[in-house]
């Protein structure tokens, strides 16, 4: 027996040769697995440690001291856009059926959700994770607020502030609201380099080579741009017409409920920096107002295949945005909920 066991070769000889043969495999192997695995994953918002005991998945506490300045960083990835909404909790459907429409055109991962209420950030991140901040102060969850109301205009008149912290942030910004849906990619009609473009919110039916420019006053001496679709670059001018609109704002008398909303700021924004500001109208037949494409099927035929954007406006309420949706096959959540980042909610 012990002249057996002498006669075998070396234990230790066999496993090193071997590891010695395929070693030189195995190595490489295990660099692009760690590269693969970990890499990625330091790069998402869930690799940020913001405690001293980090949990995962993240906690609520981690996304209510999730930064805006980390969730951009995350939505970008590497690119130069964000596209920017704000919801709070009642209108997550809403949300939801924006969410499919920008999931076609390919572009929900450059999506960031400002979230108005703690329910809004921590549903969203629960199915979305990284892609919903909160910028304090929360508002209120539980009611939808209308256009018109002064709930709205709390809600709505935070809108400026947001996009120029993203601009001071040094990425280009789409904001939309979420009761509108993408037939088509909206970026393909960005044409030029101007700082700021936006959209006419009148029905009158312009012609297919309208000006780009900033539409004339009305009798009043104003204009009837929406604030609901900008696309800003993180230019100066751009920067100095949020600072008016957030300085409109701040004059603002609450005098009418018609005054309860955002835009009318906006537009005096628009025409007392029109002569600094580098500004870009969209064209009408990709950009067109509810008011417009929802009442006059003539046209609509007429620019079939044109349209960009829709708007669910010129209505108010939530149950009469939900049905004109229906009305017009534009309400996706019942059938294609799946092709959302959020799916079923």
């Amino acid at each position: 027996m012990a002249q057996h066991i002498l006669n075998q070769r070396p234990i230790s000889r066999r496993p090193i040769s071997r590891l010695c043969r395929h070693g030189f495999f195995l190595l490489p192997l295990a660099l692009l697995v760690l590269l693969g695995v970990v890499l990625p994953w330091l790069g998402s918002p869930l690799s940020y440690n913001t405690s001293s005991s980090p949990s995962f998945p993240p906690s609520l506490s981690y996304w209510r001291e999730y930064s805006l300045t980390q969730a951009t960083k995350f939505v970008a990835k590497n690119e130069s856009t964000v596209i920017v909404c704000t919801v709070s909790y009642p209108f997550l459907p809403f949300l939801n059926n924006w969410l499919i429409s920008v999931s076609r055109q390919n572009h929900q991962e450059n999506v960031l959700v400002i979230a108005e209420d703690y329910a809004t950030l921590y549903k969203v991140n629960e199915k979305w994770p990284g892609h919903a901040v909160l910028i304090p102060p929360a508002l209120g969850s539980q009611t939808a607020q209308h256009f018109g109301s002064k709930g709205f205009f709390k809600f709505t008149s935070r809108r400026p502030q947001h996009l120029l912290d993203i601009l001071e942030l040094g990425y280009n910004v789409m904001y939309n609201d979420v009761d509108m849906v993408w037939l088509q990619d909206p970026f393909q009609y960005l044409d030029g380099s101007h700082d700021a473009y936006f959209m006419d919110d009148l029905t009158e039916i312009k012609p297919l080579n309208h000006s780009h420019d900033l539409p004339p006053p009305n009798r009043k001496g104003a204009t009837y741009i929406c604030s609901c679709m900008i696309f800003l670059r993180p230019t100066n001018g751009a920067k100095l017409l949020m600072n008016k609109w957030i300085e409109e704002l701040g004059s603002l008398f609450w005098a009418k409920p018609k005054e309860g909303n955002d835009q009318p700021a906006f537009n005096w924004a628009l025409n007392k920096t029109a002569h600094e500001v580098d500004i870009y109208l969209l064209p009408q037949t990709a950009f067109p107002s509810g008011g417009l494409f929802f009442t006059n099927e003539t046209w609509v035929k007429e620019t079939k295949g044109k349209h960009a954007i829709v708007h669910n406006n010129y209505i108010i309420g939530y149950d009469e945005k939900l049905k004109r949706f229906r009305d017009f096959g534009l309400w996706l959540v019942d059938d294609h909920a799946l092709e959302s980042p959020l799916g079923k909610l």
